[in-house]
């Protein structure tokens, strides 16, 4: 099963975090980006299911909703370690370009918690979504296509 987070420039910058089941992208907002710290908790506001082939999108949305610039942040696959969307809880690990290892999801009220686990990927120093910036298909920053 694949996963995709686009970085989206909307009228906020968030990071669309999109896991493949049951042959769509079911996906969350994540207004901060996701953190290699597994101590910073980032909420994660559950968005529509995107179709699959969203998952590859990458330029400028038109007026209306979501409009702003879109790049695929990071893509690859990943495998349920345990829980699921439907049980609020779900563990599982990214084989992505830049994410990697364990992370979770958990509901917390109408909203969830997107966390990375303490594992040989996790980091505390430095910031991914700063120190990688561009899109993993094309190279093109949120920047370089608006």
């Amino acid at each position: 099963m694949i996963f995709v987070i686009q970085k989206h420039d909307a009228t906020n910058l968030h990071y669309d975090f999109r896991l493949e089941s049951d042959g769509v992208l079911v996906s969350w907002a994540v207004p901060n980006g996701p953190s290699l710290d597994p101590s910073v908790k980032r909420l994660a506001v559950p968005v529509e299911d995107h179709p699959l082939d969203y998952g590859d999108y990458e330029g400028v949305l038109g007026p209306g909703y979501g409009a702003g610039a879109v790049i695929v942040w990071d893509t690859g696959d990943y495998d349920v370690v345990s829980g699921s969307v439907d049980e609020g809880r779900l563990t599982f690990t990214l084989h992505g370009h830049k994410l990697k290892g364990d992370w979770s999801l958990r509901r917390f009220k109408d909203n969830w918690l997107l966390v990375k686990k303490a594992d040989s990927f996790a980091e505390r120093d430095g910031d991914i979504l700063v120190d990688r910036p561009e899109s993993v298909l094309s190279g093109h920053t949120i920047e370089s296509i608006r």
